[in-house]
Formats: C-alpha cells, sequence, structure tokens
C-alpha cells in the first residue's frame, strides 16, 4: 500500500494513555483491511487510496450517530462512505474511501465485557469499520457472514482472535429480513 494514505487524528487524547500505541494499530488494521478489501472485490485500483480514521470519545460520536443516524446514543464505531461501488474515478485521481470514527468509553466498555485486550477491539472495530466502507455490511445473514468472513480473515492475519468466537454475530436483530 505504498501511496495509500490512512490520516489519524487522536481526537481523544486519552487514546495514547489507555491503549498505547493505538495510531500504529489502527494504521496497520486499516492498511490491511484496505488491501484485503481491494482484493476481496477484485478491484485493480492503479490510484492511491486516502481515508481517515478518528479516534474520539463517546461525546463527539454520540453527536455525530444523533446528526447522521437519527440514534442519540454513542456508539463503538461510525463509517461515512465517500467511495460508491461503480462509481467512476476521474484519471489519476485518488480513491477518496471516507472516513471511520471511534468512540473511546464505548470500545474500552465493550472490551471489558467482552474480555479482550482494548488494542484487539480497535483493531477489530478499525477493519469492521473500513469494510463497511468498501459497501459491506451485517443487516441480513448472508451479508453478516460474508463480512465476518472477511474480518476473521484480516484479524488472524493481524494476530488477533476471531471476535465472533464467544459472542452473538453482528448481525442487526430488529432489521434482518426473514
Amino acid at each position: 500500500m505504498g501511496s495509500d494514505t490512512v490520516d489519524i487524528s487522536l481526537a481523544c487524547a486519552d487514546w495514547a494513555r489507555i491503549c498505547p500505541g493505538a495510531a500504529g494499530l489502527t494504521r496497520s488494521a486499516a492498511e490491511l483491511a484496505v488491501a484485503r478489501a481491494k482484493a476481496a472485490l477484485g478491484l485493480a485500483w492503479q490510484e492511491p487510496v486516502e481515508l481517515g480514521i478518528i479516534l474520539g470519545d463517546d461525546a463527539s460520536q454520540r453527536r455525530l450517530n444523533r446528526s447522521h443516524r437519527g440514534r442519540d446514543a454513542p456508539t463503538n464505531v461510525l463509517a461515512f462512505s465517500a467511495w460508491e461501488p461503480g462509481a467512476r474515478l476521474p484519471p489519476s485521481a485518488p480513491v477518496l474511501l471516507g472516513d471511520v470514527v471511534l468512540a473511546l468509553e464505548t470500545v474500552i466498555g465493550e472490551a471489558a465485557e467482552q474480555e479482550k485486550p482494548v488494542a484487539d477491539h480497535l483493531r477489530h472495530l478499525i477493519v469492521h469499520g473500513v469494510l463497511h466502507l468498501f459497501g459491506y455490511d451485517h443487516v441480513t445473514q448472508p451479508d453478516a457472514a460474508l463480512m465476518e468472513s472477511l474480518e476473521r480473515s484480516i484479524l488472524s492475519e493481524l494476530g488477533v482472535p476471531d471476535p465472533y468466537r464467544d459472542t452473538m454475530s453482528s448481525i442487526e436483530h430488529a432489521a434482518v429480513q426473514r
């Protein structure tokens, strides 16, 4: 991914204290997720890919979730895609993929609840968010199975244990089509 760009913003300084190396872990997870998603989708982009990652807090995440999804609560990860599958790109222009935003307090709470290291949960959510930018979703069972399979594969390469082994699937149960 030599010419790809992953811009990381530590909007909440506590990330560095609570998860030392958060920026580096984030960058490596995002870069691998981009490479694997491109390959899985058969995208032969010659242009560099650009994406932003914001490591924020619950308060800012709650505002984003309220204004963009109509949900007045923080959430672990939000993905704001700038690229759409099938979009034609201007010659030699970078692929502006989008932004992934994480909320520190929610990520810490989930990691504790699931008895896993914050660093592993951070990398899982980065991979999850990047896959959303590529159009992957988990609303239906088949979509969830596809997305989770790719997540597991990427996380395995990063040395992160299967995040779904002892938990429920990431399917958004209220939206599952029967």
